[in-house]
């Protein structure tokens, strides 16, 4: 198995951060890997806004159910879908921030924002824009472990052949 292989396999969202920031230039290489993301006919329809403000976080906290992992980390990556976006690009968007920051020695989770309505006023977003989704990133705590909640189901649950039960 080659390197690119083994990372996919082995990525999991950690919510635990050292409260250090972020090195401008490990920031601005994630978000290039988040560039060249593919995307349906190459639209490219999303921004990104980085929310690195503690009170900021705090506010784009209220937007989702689960958000302590922004709160704990030094920075979000808000990924926001221009008007005809697709959620499918915004969860491959996602991953290559995880993998890109994973790769650069950083740590990552992702966050549903349960209230976009919320998240897009707090974020600013001009109508037509919706922010669903945030990725918490930073560095992992020194206890920072990746959470685990009982591996993977076996291949022959989750693959079908032709048919769905076949």
């Amino acid at each position: 198995m080659n390197d690119t292989y083994t990372a996919i396999v082995h990525l999991r969202a950690i919510r635990d951060f050292d409260a250090r920031p972020i090195a401008s230039s490990d920031l601005e290489a994630v978000l290039e890997a988040a560039r060249w993301t593919g995307s349906a006919k190459n639209r490219q329809d999303w921004c990104f806004i980085v929310v690195d403000d503690p009170g900021q976080k705090d506010r784009l906290c209220t937007a989702g159910d689960f958000t302590t992992p922004i709160a704990n980390a030094p920075a979000a990556i808000c990924l926001v879908e221009e008007p005809g976006g697709y959620e499918f690009d915004t969860g491959r968007l996602a991953q290559n921030i995880m993998l890109a920051a994973d790769a650069l020695g950083m740590a990552s989770c992702p966050i549903t924002l349960h209230r976009d309505g919320v998240a897009a006023e707090i974020l600013g977003l001009p109508e037509g824009r919706r922010c669903r989704f945030a990725i918490a990133i930073g560095y992992p705590a020194p206890n920072a472990a990746p959470r685990r909640v009982g591996g993977r189901k076996p291949i022959t649950e989750l693959v079908h052949r032709n048919t769905y039960g076949s």
